[in-house]
């Protein structure tokens, strides 16, 4: 056998054996998992696999319960500097937001400024507890480090709007539309701001830019703003967004007609 062919049945049997590795069952690759860990039980093997399954870009193997145990067992090092992090924001998913800002408290006492994204969900943690002028001030320190981020400046602008600071919302979604001039969400919140200040024509210019945008949201889209959540009800995000949109369009719709009647 010439080198030439068995370099080239080395090559068919190596792609078969990477087709096969791909296409086994779930059940069986996490099987395997498991037994490497129960071999080299490292708090670093262990937050590996942790972000193995916490990725939502990978809705093969997103599984929620399995990242949350390895990231427990990871979390047995604390010098890895996002274990807690990871572990605040999958409480904060659950819904535990007490648990998500006990985490978070931790990861920031550890870590400080040396993981800034961690004040971004701390920011996101509080403004879910209804503690809006916390959650601003950690949304600030986080942009300084990130100012582009448009998810986040979009949070920001949340909680401002929460808070009914609009003016401030609108300076920073204007901000982000800088950079994003059609984004959906930044549009969106764009709209409520100035609707809120009674600039309602100009609301209505923001909430079409933003309903004429929302209809091609694809699931990526949705993910990148909404990052850990289960992939598999990003279909369901994505309408839970359009329908807002669309009452906000309603709502300043009406609002703009009111106000032309009211002139004539």
């Amino acid at each position: 056998m010439t080198r030439l062919l068995a370099g080239k049945i080395l090559a068919v049997v190596l792609l078969l054996a990477i087709g096969a590795w791909l296409f086994l069952p779930r059940v069986i690759v996490d099987a395997y998992e498991d037994l490497r860990y129960a071999i080299d039980p490292t708090p670093v093997r262990a937050f590996n696999l942790g972000e193995k399954y916490f990725n939502a870009i990978d809705p093969q193997n997103y599984d929620i319960a399995r990242a949350e145990y390895f990231f427990n067992e990871a979390a047995k090092d604390q010098s890895l500097p996002y274990v807690n992090h990871e572990l605040a924001r999958i409480a904060f998913l659950k819904g535990d937001f007490d648990l998500a800002l006990s985490r978070i408290n931790l990861q920031i006492s550890l870590q400080g400024t040396s993981t800034p994204n961690s004040y971004y969900i701390r920011g996101l943690i509080q403004g879910f507890r209804g503690e809006y002028e916390a959650s601003a001030r950690d949304y600030e320190i986080y942009l300084r480090t990130d100012p582009r981020n448009w998810a986040a400046i979009n949070d920001y602008a949340w909680v401002l709007l929460k808070d009914r600071r609009y003016k401030e919302a609108l300076i920073a979604v204007d901000w982000g539309l800088i950079y994003w001039p059609e984004n959906p969400w930044l549009n969106n919140s764009r709209a409520t701001a100035l609707f809120e200040l009674g600039r309602v024509e100009e609301a209505l210019d923001a909430v079409q830019v933003a309903s004429g945008k929302v209809a091609n949201l694809s699931n990526m889209d949705w993910l990148t703003a909404y990052p850990g959540n289960d992939p598999l009800i990003a279909p369901e995000g994505i309408m839970a967004f359009k329908t807002a949109v669309e009452e906000n369009m309603h709502t300043i719709s009406v609002a703009v007609e009111n106000a032309r009647q009211d002139v004539r």
